[in-house]
């Protein structure tokens, strides 16, 4: 049975204050039906490892670089999250594909120095607008997941997390629908079985894209979607939480 995760994506928000209080109104819940993640700023990764340690709750980060240390100036190397904590770390995500730049080969290098130091890559795929409109979304996807692919082989393939995120969805409130999400889950999946059975079935694909309480149980019912990652919703401590005890179909 494949784990189901809710992963919280912070992105550049989040005070000393603000965050204290959302994570103590996380603690302050009996449990959730998925495993939870918050992915944290660089700056509060301390202090929220300290206030999420021996609760369940895992600490991720939103970025790394593929060095291990050297003239990198304003990154973060992989020996640096570890001593932070940190067990799991976004790799890939849109806005890092699209604002800075960042290519799939750059994503895979990041993905391998991760499972080379015992991390769990995230790794966010998803087309833009014009991709899906021009009938390019699943050769996106599936190019992007090749080239991680390409580079991790299927053992390293299988100690990541994927979450697709369609570009156009991600703080847009626009959402994909349910059957269009579950169509790329089901192209994600059937190439994980062209590389291995077992790969296949055992490995977590989250959806990301304006996900909220009010449509949660919709994607995660199905059967290809093992949870989320959340944006906007994962800083309001009652949506978050309210997503965080919707159960996956499984």
């Amino acid at each position: 049975m494949r784990k189901s995760w809710v992963i919280g994506n912070w992105k550049m928000n989040g005070s000393l204050v603000e965050n204290e209080r959302l994570v103590r109104d996380l603690l302050n819940q009996a449990s959730f039906s998925n495993c939870v993640a918050l992915c944290v700023p660089f700056p509060y990764l301390s202090q929220v490892a300290n206030l999420v340690n021996g609760s369940g709750l895992i600490l991720a980060a939103q970025n790394v670089n593929s060095h291990s240390s050297g003239a990198y100036t304003g990154e973060v190397s992989v020996s640096m999250l570890k001593e932070m904590g940190v067990e799991m770390v976004l790799v890939g995500h849109s806005e890092r594909r699209q604002m800075f730049g960042e290519s799939d080969l750059s994503v895979a290098e990041k993905a391998g120095a991760l499972v080379e130091s015992g991390l769990t890559p995230i790794v966010c795929l998803g087309e833009t607008l014009d991709e899906r409109e021009s009938g390019l979304a699943k050769q996106v996807v599936l190019s992007q997941l090749a080239a991680v692919s390409a580079h991790l082989g299927a053992a390293g393939l299988a100690k990541c997390i994927l979450a697709y995120e369609p570009v156009w969805a991600i703080g847009t409130g626009r959402v994909a629908t349910a059957p269009q999400v579950q169509e790329v889950h089901a192209w994600l999946r059937r190439a994980l079985a062209e590389i291995d059975e077992v790969l296949a079935q055992k490995i977590s694909i989250l959806y990301g894209g304006s996900v909220k309480p009010v449509n949660a149980m919709e994607l995660f019912g199905c059967v290809d979607v093992d949870g989320g990652l959340i944006g906007g919703a994962a800083l309001n401590s009652a949506d978050f939480v309210a997503i965080c005890q919707t159960p996956c179909k499984q």
